[in-house]
């Protein structure tokens, strides 16, 4: 009966193990920073106020997702995206590993073929 028990605690602590190692994968496009959480909707990155959009995510060391509320502690390292009228929309609250890795590239859009001229 107690071999039973041990291997199935040994079963849960090495299940546990493998679901903390992920790679959570950032979009191409989300920019670097150092992030400082203020009053709610705003948030200081890289030293300059930005606002949150209203539906915004930030998720933690945890790949969880936390309220801007409850956010404790500053110069926090963190991958973030942004809409195009310039509020945040998602935050990556980055671990040691992920900040010692290379941001994501950012997004180069495609070229546009040349028009072509109806009189040539």
């Amino acid at each position: 009966m107690r071999t039973r028990i041990l291997l199935i605690s040994v079963a849960f602590a090495v299940t546990s193990f493998s679901a903390q190692a992920f790679e959570r994968p950032f979009p191409a496009g989300a920019k670097r920073g150092v992030m400082t959480p203020a009053v709610a909707p705003a948030i200081i990155i890289n030293d300059k106020t930005r606002t949150l959009t209203a539906g915004a995510r930030i998720w933690n060391q945890n790949n969880t997702i936390d309220m801007p509320a409850a956010l404790r502690g500053s110069k926090l390292p963190v991958n973030y995206t942004e809409i195009a009228s310039g509020e945040i929309d998602r935050v990556w609250i980055l671990t040691e590993e992920e900040a010692k890795q290379a941001p994501p590239k950012p997004v180069v859009p495609a070229a546009l073929p040349a028009p072509v001229s109806k009189f040539q």
